[in-house]
């Protein structure tokens, strides 16, 4: 498998949706985090960028309700149910982005915060591997981002719906690493 080459200046560690009631949802929840805990290891040993993204609403109004074939959610959130997983350690110097929908760059400053600081890649990792992921994967492709996509640091609701966006999206505008392929690699340098 090629070399990352990952230059820490220019990179960021984007962690989507991993609050106690997304992750409590799945049943690899406590997996994903527990990679994920060691890729932000290795972003704050190399002083990289870390973005924490959330998804939370005002007062419900802000949701999104288009019509669809999928009945809503029905019961309202958990307590706790934006707070991030505790594992995480999300700090004050920590970027944290609270978005409205499913991809983390429309209506946030996620973009603006990313260009500021010169990052042209993003590590990507987080719930659900076909909805948050996928629809920030795509935004930041349509940006001009470089992305690793950290494929057994993110899950979906059901196999087929990860399996599904690693094989025929992922592979089209990004490169596909595992959380040890990908701090073998850039801990070799």
């Amino acid at each position: 498998m090629e070399a990352l080459n990952v230059n820490f200046d220019k990179t960021a560690l984007v962690i989507i949706d991993l609050q106690k009631g997304i992750v409590g949802m799945s049943p690899k929840g406590p997996e994903i985090v527990s990679h994920t805990v060691r890729l932000v290891e290795q972003f704050r040993k190399q002083n990289g960028f870390i973005t924490f993204v959330k998804v939370d609403f005002l007062d419900g109004k802000d949701a999104l309700k288009p019509a669809t074939d999928m009945e809503p959610r029905a019961g309202g959130y958990p307590e706790g149910w934006a707070e991030f997983a505790p594992e995480l350690g999300v700090g004050a110097q920590d970027h944290v982005v609270t978005k409205r929908q499913w991809g983390a760059f429309f209506g946030t400053d996620l973009d603006l915060q990313l260009r500021r600081r010169g990052i042209d890649t993003i590590v990507l990792c987080g719930i659900s591997t076909n909805i948050g992921v996928e629809s920030t994967a795509r935004e930041a492709y349509q940006l001009g981002y470089n992305q690793i996509f950290i494929t057994d640091a993110m899950t979906a609701m059901s196999q087929a719906e990860h399996d599904g966006t690693c094989t025929y999206i992922f592979p089209r505008i990004g490169k596909l690493r595992t959380t040890a392929s990908f701090v073998e690699d850039v801990a070799g340098k």
